[in-house]
């Protein structure tokens, strides 16, 4: 049975901490959900880390869309999330509905993620109201990355501070049913997480939080240029996908690779046939 929204509620309810990731493709969310990750979340992160833009502004919708129908055929139980691209929920309630509705008709997602906090909240209740689970950001907002002047913490002065808090707060209010918190002070994120009813899932915000997410190119090591400080490489594949590309090109060629043991034979007699049938044709003119 496929994660539910209550589900996520539940979970910190039971103090259970919750575990998302990030996924992009069919195969790598196929072995994420096998994992048992509760939630997957298709980021517009894919800007950067699939189609190298340089931010996730220019991320189309088409493009998350196209991204999430791969996710969701390969995910049978985890709770699949759509992130609302820039300014796709910003002009008006009518056009945020419109793309939201995208996600969960032609992407086939069960909730989707905007970010921003007091200035959105109208938006969120008129999205949960219409029956669109929402997953809100605050903190750290990509989106708004001109604005904000960089990949920067968020809240380490009172004012901005209380304004997360106030973020959060109308966020709930409005419905929404869980809020990752990015780039907070730890202390700031477990401030919040008491305050809230609903689940916090942090990314450079702190254990405290009640999930944590990560994207998965930072987990699985397939950077070697940059590694964000919220970020642990449990594996880096980069150094061993080099690795193993490397060898294939020098087996190629050596012509060590491929061998009879990776081909497939025919009978013998078949060949011996052709033979005798090729050597009974001419060509050219007699």
């Amino acid at each position: 049975m496929r994660v539910t929204i209550n589900d996520i509620k539940e979970m910190k309810l039971r103090k259970e901490k919750i575990a998302m990731l990030t996924a992009y493709d069919f195969t790598t969310a196929r072995l994420i959900d096998e994992a048992g990750i509760p939630l997957i979340l298709v980021g517009d992160s894919l800007g950067m880390v699939i189609l190298g833009y340089e931010s996730t502004i220019p991320v189309t919708m088409d493009e998350m869309i196209h991204h999430t129908k791969a996710v969701v055929r390969g995910v049978k139980k985890a709770h699949v999330i759509g992130d609302m691209p820039f300014m796709t929920y910003h002009t008006s309630s009518a056009d945020a509905l419109r793309n939201a509705a995208r996600f969960i008709q032609e992407g086939g997602a069960q909730s989707i993620k905007l970010e921003g906090g007091v200035a959105v909240a109208e938006t969120v209740q008129r999205l949960v109201t219409s029956g669109i689970p929402v997953m809100g950001h605050i903190g750290l907002t990509p989106q708004s990355i001109h604005q904000l002047e960089g990949f920067k913490a968020q809240g380490k002065t009172p004012e901005s501070a209380l304004r997360l808090i106030q973020d959060a707060l109308s966020l709930e209010e409005a419905g929404a049913y869980s809020l990752v918190l990015e780039s907070v002070p730890y202390a700031l994120a477990k401030l919040i997480t008491e305050r809230l009813k609903i689940p916090t899932i942090g990314i450079g915000a702190g254990p405290d939080c009640d999930g944590q997410v990560q994207v998965i190119s930072d987990l699985l090591g397939l950077y070697t240029e940059f590694v964000p400080k919220h970020a642990k490489q449990y594996v880096k594949l980069a150094p061993q996908i080099k690795e193993a590309t490397s060898q294939y090109m020098k087996e190629v060629k050596e012509a060590s690779f491929p061998t009879t043991q990776h081909s497939y034979s025919i009978d013998p007699e078949v060949i011996e046939d052709l033979k005798a049938a090729l050597g009974g044709i001419t060509t050219g003119k007699e």
